[in-house]
């Protein structure tokens, strides 16, 4: 089993989207890459804690490999927009792929050259190793399972059957 961290805007549908697919073990949705221990949704939003909202995945290698996972990533975010996804803005909304595991570094950047080739310099996403991964508070965990009708700017139809669970 491996582990990333993806922020990808809006925490909700990034992590509905994720948790649809095949070798998708588990997701949780959390704050990255800010200022201080334990913030709030409401200190990340205001901008007083500068993290990214974000989600976790643990997926299963096997089933789903790490470049498969970059695929559906950068099929739901725009790569190039900064500090904005869909119809939010801020800096919490940020995108970035967050690596705990030191050997994935090499294989996402040379993802993300052959991806983006001479766009490559206009990609907004920042890879970084995941140095600070706080969890968002419960209500957010699941929030479009709880709240089925709730906003979500990411379109969760973009996986394929073949994709799907």
């Amino acid at each position: 089993m491996k582990k990333i961290t993806l922020a990808g805007g809006c925490f909700w549908g990034v992590e509905a989207y994720f948790n649809q697919l095949k070798g998708v073990l588990e997701t949780t949705v959390d704050y990255v890459d800010g200022n201080k221990k334990n913030p709030t949704y409401k200190e990340v939003c205001d901008g007083s804690a500068t993290h990214a909202e974000a989600i976790q995945v643990l997926y299963d290698e096997k089933l789903i490999t790490l470049e498969m996972v970059l695929d559906q990533f950068f099929r739901i975010i725009d790569p190039f927009s900064r500090n904005k996804q869909g119809h939010d803005i801020g800096r919490q909304y940020r995108t970035g792929i967050y690596f705990d595991d030191e050997n994935d570094e090499t294989p996402i950047l040379s993802y993300m050259e052959k991806a983006f080739k001479k766009e490559l310099p206009r990609v907004a996403t920042e890879v970084k190793k995941n140095l600070d991964y706080e969890l968002a508070e419960e209500y957010h965990q699941d929030y479009l399972k709880k709240n089925p009708g709730g906003y979500c700017h990411i379109n969760l139809n973009l996986a394929s059957k073949e994709e799907v669970k």
